[in-house]
């Protein structure tokens, strides 16, 4: 049998999929292929030093690997063209977007969007909520 691959994906700093790593990391353990895909390098670094078990950097990579997935977690603009000051591009927002694997999105953005109906609450509320909530579900479904 082999491990549920979950597909990280941030840009910029990193941060949001680094508590996210960390989170699936003290959920799952070894029991979850976590893969790191940053938009730049210093983002993937950060999630490689949060616990992911492999990452990689840029369009191309994001693109193929989302193909792999069985679940795709980050903020909700990974599925936006030009966000994060244009890190996501239209070819990473499209895979992820029509990909297989389940998405689970973190209504976060620095974008000027406003997602209505949804609570604003910190990131570690937001991170434990997918972890706990819909990424289990997924994991135990697939």
């Amino acid at each position: 049998m082999s491990l549920k691959r979950i597909c990280v994906i941030d840009g910029q700093g990193g941060g949001i999929g680094a508590a996210v790593i960390k989170a699936l990391k003290a959920a799952f353990g070894e029991s979850v292929e976590v893969i790191a895909l940053g938009t730049n390098a210093i983002a993937t670094s950060q999630m490689l030093k949060a616990g992911a078990n492999r990452g990689a950097t840029g369009e191309s990579a994001i693109c193929w690997t989302v193909s792999t997935a069985d679940c795709i977690v980050g903020p909700i603009a990974v599925t936006w063209a030009h966000s994060m000051l244009g890190e996501v591009t239209p070819r990473i927002a499209e895979a992820v977007a029509s990909c297989r694997a389940m998405k689970v999105l973190i209504p976060l953005s620095q974008e000027k969007v406003e997602i209505v109906g949804v609570v604003k609450e910190p990131l570690p509320h937001l991170v434990q909520a997918a972890v706990e909530g819909k990424i289990k579900e997924v994991i135990h479904d697939v």
